[in-house]
């Protein structure tokens, strides 16, 4: 059974056609790369796939939706662009599979059952078919340049703390000591540490030549729980305290995990997290690259707050964006990951 909040987790925004072919309709096939072209692939969750941050890739109407809710405008669409504005030697064919609510085994082994709200088959988002991993998807081998990858963050208790804050009850105290049968935050971070590990390790085996890529996550919060005044356009009623608790020992924690494992490894991290420090949920709407739980998102993204929770978002003229980067903080991560990119092309 899904968590009522499970959508409040991070999942918890043409130039050149003729040099780049950009898989925005449907995944492509990495292997059917031709002798002329780099080949990239896209894999992640939602803080790849976008959302709401542009128009619906598949299109709203298009046979081939998969209710994975990618999107234009996200950073692997950015980056697509600019490569071709100025290819690296090649132009560059890009199969984004990143999907909405995505986890790490959704990466490798695991299929998925997509739930986008926008459209989805008979009205239910449960409707949606299963999707194969995304390795499978993406059907990475020795053609396969450059792989980048954005995950792990469903893994964070951010929905559960929203729950939990609503019935009185403290996050931090309850997941550092947790009762009998929940997975307690240090055990959920170990869970991602070896997880993650295996994920790489899954990724080389599978196109033994690229450059693999990690994308860490931005500052979703602030680095101050003060700095948030409980509205449905920041965090709700989660306390100041939680707010510190899930920043330093959830978000940081698993951002220093994706950097250990990748440093292991040898291959590239993006850090996302640096340059958006102060552009965090809580700042400011005209300084802000994350959004609420009631936000700001283009018109075909829903109004109503899934699971039941006591958010109108309709009411305040936003929509249910639910803890996830709008398109500035899109655009921010963009030429960060562009440049990791160039950089791994470069060494082919």
């Amino acid at each position: 059974m899904r968590h009522p909040a499970s959508r409040l987790r991070a999942r918890v925004p043409m130039v050149g056609l003729s040099v780049l072919a950009i898989t925005a309709l449907l995944p492509s096939v990495a292997a059917e790369g031709s002798s002329g072209r780099y080949e990239w692939v896209a894999l992640g969750d939602s803080y790849t796939a976008g959302l709401f941050v542009g128009d619906p890739r598949p299109a709203l109407g298009s046979a081939s939706r998969d209710g994975c809710d990618r999107t234009a405008h996200s950073y692997p669409d950015l980056v697509g662009r600019a490569l071709a504005a100025h290819p690296p030697g090649r132009p560059v064919h890009l199969t984004d599979v990143s999907c909405d609510n995505a986890a790490i085994a959704n990466i490798t082994r695991a299929r998925q059952q997509p739930t986008s709200p926008v459209r989805p088959p008979g009205g239910d988002p449960a409707g949606w078919p299963e999707v194969d991993p995304q390795l499978r998807r993406a059907r990475l081998d020795g053609r396969t340049d450059v792989v980048t990858v954005g995950i792990g963050a469903i893994a964070l208790p951010f929905g559960e703390c929203l729950d939990l804050t609503l019935a009185h009850i403290s996050c931090a105290a309850y997941y550092t000591n947790p009762p009998e049968g929940v997975e307690g935050l240090d055990a959920k971070l170990a869970r991602i540490r070896d997880e993650y590990g295996r994920m790489l390790g899954a990724i080389h085996r599978a196109a033994p030549h690229a450059g693999v890529i990690t994308v860490g996550y931005p500052a979703v919060l602030p680095e101050r729980g003060s700095a948030c005044g409980g509205g449905p356009t920041q965090l709700g009623p989660i306390t100041p305290a939680d707010i510190d608790w899930l920043r330093e020992d959830a978000l940081k924690a698993m951002n220093t995990i994706i950097r250990t494992e990748t440093e292991k490894r040898g291959d590239r991290y993006v850090d996302r997290y640096t340059s958006s420090v102060g552009h965090d949920v809580c700042a400011p709407e005209d300084t802000q690259w994350i959004e609420g739980i009631c936000g700001d998102a283009e018109p075909f993204w829903p109004a109503t707050v899934p699971g039941g929770l006591p958010f109108d978002c309709a009411a305040i003229g936003k929509r249910a964006t639910l803890l996830h980067p709008n398109a500035r903080e899109h655009a921010n991560a963009a030429p960060l990951v562009e440049r990791a990119v160039r950089e791994a092309l470069l060494e082919r």
